[in-house]
């Protein structure tokens, strides 16, 4: 009876042995939205940007004013009190001939100075691991985010653009800023 009970022993201790152990899970592998924990990431979280010798309040009223090139409009939506009002401002204005080809790349760098001036803002971006960025919206965005399943994703490719350079150090400090 005694050599049975050293060996249900034996067995039960292996069984415990071979339990998983409870870990942190690991970062998503997809985040499909900018709100909740991951607010950070939407143009609209406040934090100081500076863009062409300005600062605004979010980088949706720094990209929203470089849509045009007159310097007192742009202080006009730096002004603004929201981000949303900044973009209703920003859709009202007389766009500059260039926009269609800079748009990418001011975005670009508004993002790229809101995470590599605000240290707290690319840990957390930094720890999204590997975690596909998508901007998933309700407001019809298919160019900048995905909307019912469609769309360029390009804020989601931005920020995954800036989130590897961080990675690396290799954040290009020229720019407009």
């Amino acid at each position: 009876m005694r050599g049975r009970s050293i060996i249900f022993a034996l067995l039960l201790a292996g069984c415990a042995a071979s339990q998983p152990t409870p870990r942190q899970p690991p970062p998503p592998q997809r985040i499909e939205s900018f709100r909740g924990q991951y607010n950070f990431l939407s143009n609209f979280y406040p934090c100081e940007v500076e863009y062409d010798g300005l600062t605004y309040p979010s980088v949706e009223h720094a990209y929203q004013s470089a849509k045009t090139l007159d310097m007192s409009q742009r202080r006009r939506i730096a002004a603004e009190p929201t981000p949303a009002a900044a973009k209703a401002a920003g859709e009202s204005l007389r766009y500059r001939p260039d926009w269609e080809r800079v748009k990418y790349q001011v975005m670009l760098d508004c993002v790229r100075y809101k995470f590599s001036h605000h240290p707290e803002l690319a840990r957390l971006l930094l720890n999204t691991g590997d975690a596909y960025l998508e901007e998933g919206n309700t407001w019809h965005d298919r160019i900048w985010g995905v909307y019912q399943g469609k769309g360029t994703n390009w804020l989601g490719e931005v920020l995954m653009q800036v989130r590897a350079e961080l990675r690396a150090g290799t954040v290009p400090t020229t720019g407009p800023s």
